[in-house]
């Protein structure tokens, strides 16, 4: 058993005497401040309740709806023959199911993943030799609602779908194991002429990719239990990865024994009491069986399904630790438990007029804790007693939210995740980047598992050793990303040679360790990932280290150029631009990969696209300097000119909600000292992009990207990564409560004055006009620093509906910037 494991039972059993013990070696650094120990929150809370699971089900969200725990590996869901089935379903009713398959990724790009060793329900063939296995010929349509919707139901730990063929399907899941329950109609009018048996089938090739190869099937005739695997191909790189899965059946309500009949499948060929698949055939391949019917009515089917990375052997093993009985309301129960006491560590209060927010709000939550995977002993590259996470898709996706929101309320995660990314760097090389089913897949920006290991060790410094993390281990991968070059920096790493000569990548160089390419985008996030690593050395005492990383951050001002202009610009002058080896630029129109690019280009594909801009041009990655605006204001021309681009970006469409380099920009009047702005901003962002409908995201939900970017807005707060403050804004309620198991504290955030949420984002009492913490007056309206949440707080806003607030009148009340003083 793991340290963190240990230190995770002790947090649970004994909350008090961990917390007694840290008080006496924790320093409490802010003023009025002194820590509050609290009880964890009620059990019995049931907020799965306000989960909508179908938010952004169509039209390229890409979320996953299906059963799992949170961090799961195994993602119980539908597959449907939608053009966008990246996690499998699709909510539009004209699209089919296809299968129910055990592994999927939530809101990714690239080409489907996983959605591996799908189980389908078979309602008549005409004999056994002639039923439809093959996916074109197996899939149906869902049985329709009253409204035209799918009759398709889903909440934490649970999906269920009623097919056009009658059959009930309903799943449910533990970390490794899938549990799924098939209700097969009894015949009205039997046909003397068609098998109308219960069956199903195993489908061991039909993943995301449909290029399985390799195929290992067999049926063990006694008990009917099908195991098997292939080699799969990966979604968003070139590699490949062996899955493996352990098919076990039993009946509910009555004796089903084993099944009736067994045999094999390749292609439309079915072999009757084959045991065994055909390693070298091209093709669909799988399994079939068929069950004795109910001689009293409906008969049901329950199928646990267990997966792993490793071999069949372990599958089997997984399945029968994890459901040793096959019963389905108790893992369902379970699983729901789990999800109530995760999500329920922030309380939101509300009345009937904000539910929908608050669905809003839990939907995200929820999302930002689908992944990454837990894979901890299915890790089939090395042996390692570390945990081993997965499904990282990717990191420059789920850096800027989704660790910062795990660090206020699921720290003991957080810390496996870390301690996951070290021992990948350990054997690796390099800290982990974007991963799936232990395949490196395409880097997108830099070496972005930087920030995440960052921000962990700034918000838990005091505790890392507890927490089974060797500090040193910690920095030394950090460094390894900083100072080490990869030999392919597309997969991992960094072009680091060139970035330590020069201080930026520059264009057009001859390059033998990965593209020449991203040069601009990589350089900006280059810069903030030694931003971060700058307050790492500076957390352990490191002052010559922290002093390098923290001038190497400032490599986004060797890419401005100050005489770029834009088209009807209104006098928006210096943007981000690409810049050669010998110190002269060259150009990309600011306008680039945005809806306003006359050339319609974009920027979104793999390390093979050619661009110096990634998933943004240069108007937006202008903006990108989180660790020092004060700089980017000054580059601008100061405070007004700043202003008025920030004004440029939203009134002219350039904001995009859909992709994260854009996710901070709201919040970017706050260094200029206009909060009230920063509100409108945010609110509208909400307004215009996000909602509890099927089509209620603007694009892919990244792997809990969004749905950890619109928590965090709702909560009125937006954080800086590998940095002790967050800003603020107003929650979208009226008093929020945050439990951090890790400290044993509540932070309670009052929005007094509130009067609820106008629907445009703008008007009525939304902006913070002061903030007290503990009753004491706090030197900012426009940040709050990490002690809060770690000491427990009372924080008081006041709200008032006057568009005028000011961050403060001291220079002290500006959230930091490297360049002002840099952050504590």
């Amino acid at each position: 058993m793991g340290k963190v494991w240990l230190w995770a039972i002790a947090l649970t059993v004994f909350p008090g005497i961990f917390y007694t013990l840290w008080l006496r070696t924790t320093p409490w650094s802010t003023p009025g401040i002194t820590p509050k120990f609290a009880s964890p929150p009620s059990s019995d809370r049931d907020v799965a309740e306000f989960v909508n699971l179908f938010i952004g089900t169509v039209n390229g969200g890409h979320v996953f709806p299906g059963a799992t725990l949170p961090h799961g590996m195994v993602k119980a869901g539908m597959d449907t023959d939608s053009p966008g089935n990246h996690a499998g379903y699709d909510a539009d009713p004209i699209y089919k199911a296809t299968g129910f398959s055990q592994l999927h990724d939530d809101g990714t790009g690239g080409y489907p993943p996983l959605s591996n060793f799908k189980l389908w329900p078979l309602k008549e063939c005409l004999d056994f030799e002639h039923c439809p296995t093959q996916l074109g010929n197996r899939s149906v349509l869902r049985a329709l609602n009253s409204d035209g919707t799918p009759d398709d139901t889903s909440s934490p730990g649970y999906f269920s779908t009623n097919l056009s063929t009658g059959i009930r399907v309903e799943l449910t899941a533990t970390r490794r194991t899938a549990l799924h329950r098939y209700t097969f109609p009894s015949p009205d009018r039997p046909d003397p002429n068609v098998d109308s048996r219960p069956r199903l089938i195993v489908d061991m090739t039909n993943d995301g990719r449909k290029l399985a190869r390799n195929v290992i099937l067999n049926v063990e005739p006694r008990s009917g239990r099908v195991t098997g695997g292939a080699k799969y191909q990966a979604s968003f790189g070139e590699g490949t990865y062996d899955a493996f899965v352990c098919v076990d059946f039993t009946g509910a309500g009555y004796e089903i024994g084993q099944p009736i009949e067994y045999g094999t499948y390749a292609g439309a060929d079915i072999s009757q009491n084959s045991t065994s698949g055909k390693n070298e055939y091209q093709g669909e391949q799988g399994a079939i069986m068929t069950f004795s019917p109910s001689k009293t009515g409906l008969t049901v089917v329950i199928a646990r399904a267990g997966v792993s990375l490793i071999s069949s052997d372990q599958a089997c093993s997984n399945a029968e630790e994890e459901i040793p009985d096959f019963d389905f309301e108790t893992v369902h129960q379970q699983a729901r438990a789990r999800w109530n006491e995760l999500l329920g560590r922030i309380d939101v209060e509300m009345d009937d007029s904000d539910r929908e927010v608050a669905v809003l709000f839990y939907s995200s939550l929820y999302r930002s804790h689908i992944v990454p995977a837990d894979y901890s002993g299915e890790n089939p590259l090395w042996n390692s007693s570390a945990p081993y996470y997965d499904s990282l898709y990717c990191n420059w996706d789920t850096y800027r939210t989704l660790f910062p929101l795990m660090s206020l309320h699921d720290p003991l995660t957080y810390a496996r995740i870390v301690q996951s990314f070290i021992d990948i760097q350990q054997h690796e090389g390099w800290l982990p980047e974007c991963r799936g089913a232990a395949v490196q897949q395409y880097v997108q920006g830099g070496s972005n598992g930087d920030p995440i290991v960052a921000e962990f060790y700034i918000k838990f410094r005091s505790y890392v050793e507890k927490l089974g993390i060797d500090p040193e281990e910690l920095y030394t991968a950090l460094l390894q990303d900083a100072e080490v070059e990869s030999p392919n920096w597309d997969f991992a790493g960094r072009q680091a040679e060139i970035w330590k000569a020069k201080g930026y990548l520059p264009v057009g160089l001859p390059t033998q360790g990965g593209k020449d390419t991203r040069q601009v985008s990589r350089t900006l996030e280059y810069s903030f990932d030694d931003f971060s690593i700058s307050q790492v050395a500076k957390a352990m005492g490191k002052k010559a280290d922290s002093a390098k990383y923290a001038k190497r951050s400032r490599g986004f001002e060797l890419v401005w150029n100050p005489e770029t202009t834009i088209e009807n610009g209104e006098g928006i002058l210096g943007f981000m631009q690409p810049r050669y080896k010998n110190g002269t630029f060259g150009y990309t129109d600011p306008r680039h990969c945005t809806v306003n690019d006359p050339k319609h280009r974009s920027c979104f594909g793999d390390s093979v696209t050619l661009d110096a801009f990634y998933e943004g041009g240069p108007i937006v990655y202008s903006q990108y300097v989180p660790h020092d605006t004060a700089k980017l204001i000054e580059l601008q021309g100061g405070v007004e000119p700043f202003i008025r681009r920030l004004d440029f970006i939203f009134d002219n469409g350039y904001f995009d909600s859909t992709n994260e380099p854009s996710q901070q920009i709201p919040f970017m009047y706050h260094y200029a000292n206009r909060p009230a702005q920063s509100t409108e901003r945010a609110r509208q962002t909400i307004y215009e992009s996000f909602n509890t409908s099927i089509n209620g995201l603007p694009g892919n939900d990244d792997s809990g990207a969004m749905g950890s970017y619109v928590a965090f807005y709702l909560l009125g707060l937006y954080p800086l990564p590998a940095t002790r403050q967050f800003l603020v804004s107003s929650p979208y309620f009226s008093r929020v409560t945050i439990w951090n198991p890790l400290f044993s504290t509540y932070t309670t955030i009052n929005a007094n004055g509130f009067e609820g949420n106008p629907k445009n984002g703008t008007g009525g009492k939304i902006y913070v006009k002061s903030i007290r913490i503990n009753g004491r007056r706090w030197k900012s309206n426009c940040f709050i620093d990490w002690d809060v949440f770690e000491l427990g707080a009372t924080v008081d806003l006041e709200l008032t509906a006057e568009p005028d607030t000011k961050c403060g009148e001291n220079d002290d009340a500006l959230p930091p910037s490297l360049s002002t003083g840099g952050y504590d």
